[in-house]
């Protein structure tokens, strides 16, 4: 008998967990997950854009607009550094799978962890000063950077 070979690749399989980990955000307007993996595609991290640890997601404002202090940019932690923070684990040389392309602080911190590759399947900011940013950082530090193409193939979990 052969084996199977409707099997999801691994590219498919770390975005899929990245949008997986994106249902646990709380925005009302942009969920986001993040996956980390070593070279031998072992997992090392995952992460969602939210509050804090020990923040009241329930009172923290969640508004995109309005005074700086009254909207989410002052409080939330995106999902690739919070699957930076989440983890004791060596990322260097690794691998981040994230929904949208990384904004230019998360890029500081992808860079400066030792991630030398971003998978993304959304760079619908890209000509934000931030994106534009996060490119030229990584462009120079070495990242490498390339869009995944979700090729339809539906992926169904169940219970």
């Amino acid at each position: 008998m052969d084996k199977r070979k409707d099997y999801i690749s691994w590219d498919e399989y770390f975005i899929s967990l990245a949008i997986l980990s994106s249902k646990r955000s709380k925005d009302p307007n942009t969920q986001v997950g993040a996956c980390i993996v070593d070279k031998n595609n072992k997992i090392l991290s995952m992460g969602y854009n939210g509050a804090p640890i020990g923040m009241n997601d329930d009172t923290m404002p969640w508004s995109r607009e309005g005074s700086f202090l009254e909207t989410k940019y002052a409080y939330v932690c995106h999902a690739e550094l919070n699957a930076i923070l989440n983890t004791k684990a060596n990322l260097e040389g690794s691998k981040l799978y994230v929904y949208l392309f990384p904004c230019n602080e998360c890029a500081k911190a992808i860079i400066q962890a030792g991630i030398k590759e971003v998978v993304y399947v959304c760079d619908k900011y890209k000509d934000t000063d931030s994106v534009i940013a996060s490119k030229k950082m990584f462009d120079e530090c070495g990242v490498k950077y390339r869009e995944y193409e979700i090729k339809g193939k539906e992926i169904v979990i169940t219970v």
